[in-house]
């Protein structure tokens, strides 16, 4: 099958779970007094922002057999979203995260029950085969058995022809055994994925602070990666060109950050639009930017209109 042809466009999978955000600006947790939920995780947000762009997608996750879990159930329903790849866990809670709110890195606490308990008969070779993409994160692959999981399924999509695609979203929290993270890392990045990484995920994983054009390099001479994209916050994203030559594309001006969380999400969600629209790499990233400013002006999830992300974006 031609890829363009493929009639599934992304397959999402790893962590969802529920963001417990705080509703005092630039306040940390310990100050912090109250909190508003929303649906969250990273793969969840991209699969949740790309249906909303009328993509075909599938998500491939677990959540607990409770009321958090119903509260995810009934966000699928009203998005008239499938849950082919979502598996409902008897003995595990619902994922929690528990956010501050800022304009930066917000600080989190992270609650796990679930979410890792994603098992490889949630990946048929069916919908495998007919995938575009299939994403993944970092976070997703910190725990079995959503490890050997998705790493299984991510090599199984490669033989199909299936564009792989990861954020490297590490926190030593979520994954502290860095030897373990950057063997199966590793593993991953053999399979030459698109790589969404950002300087802070660097500096965690080596434990050092690289230069933009070091990152570059190390990607490319350790991985053998022609496809990595460095996200930059407020200042955009750098990438390779195709003379292999590092880019730098700036974000798109706002008048005021509402809520931060989930951007990284919404740069990637629409970035791979893009890429399931075959455009190339600047539109995608420029797809990938605008959807970034729509979500920071927003918070919670993207708004229901997203008539301003369709404009002139081709």
């Amino acid at each position: 099958m031609d890829w363009t042809e493929k009639p599934l466009d992304v397959i999402s999978t790893g962590e969802i779970l529920i963001d417990m955000i705080g509703q005092q600006s630039d306040s940390p947790l310990s100050e912090t007094l109250d909190f508003q939920r929303f649906l969250g995780g990273s793969p969840a947000n991209v699969a949740f922002n790309l249906n909303d762009l009328n993509l075909n997608v599938r998500f491939v996750g677990s959540i607990g057999k409770d009321g958090l879990g119903e509260f995810v159930l009934k966000k699928f329903q009203s998005k008239n979203f499938s849950i082919d790849g979502l598996k409902q866990i008897d003995d595990a809670p619902t994922s929690i995260i528990v956010v501050s709110k800022t304009a930066e890195t917000p600080e989190f606490i992270t609650y796990r029950g679930a979410d890792f308990q994603i098992h490889v008969n949630q990946f048929t070779e069916d919908t495998l085969k007919k995938a575009k993409v299939f994403h993944t994160t970092c976070f997703a692959l910190s725990k079995k058995p959503a490890q050997n999981s998705i790493l299984n399924a991510a090599k199984k999509a490669k033989q199909f022809g299936t564009e792989i695609s990861i954020d490297l979203n590490y926190a030593t929290k979520i994954w502290p055994d860095k030897a373990e993270a950057q063997a199966v890392i590793g593993e991953f990045l053999q399979l030459n994925p698109l790589l969404k990484i950002s300087e802070d995920d660097v500096q965690r994983l080596l434990g050092k602070k690289l230069s933009h054009d070091e990152i570059f390099n190390y990607f490319q001479n350790k991985f053998q990666l022609n496809k990595i994209y460095l996200t930059l916050g407020s200042q955009g994203v750098k990438y390779l060109n195709e003379q292999n030559k590092i880019v730098h594309l700036p974000a798109q001006p706002i008048d005021e950050v509402k809520d931060a969380t989930g951007a990284g999400d919404a740069f990637w969600s629409g970035f791979l639009y893009g890429f399931t629209q075959n455009l190339n790499q600047e539109q995608c990233l420029k797809m990938g930017l605008k959807l970034a400013a729509i979500k920071l002006q927003h918070v919670g999830g993207l708004p229901e209109d997203l008539e301003a992300f369709y404009d002139k974006t081709h």
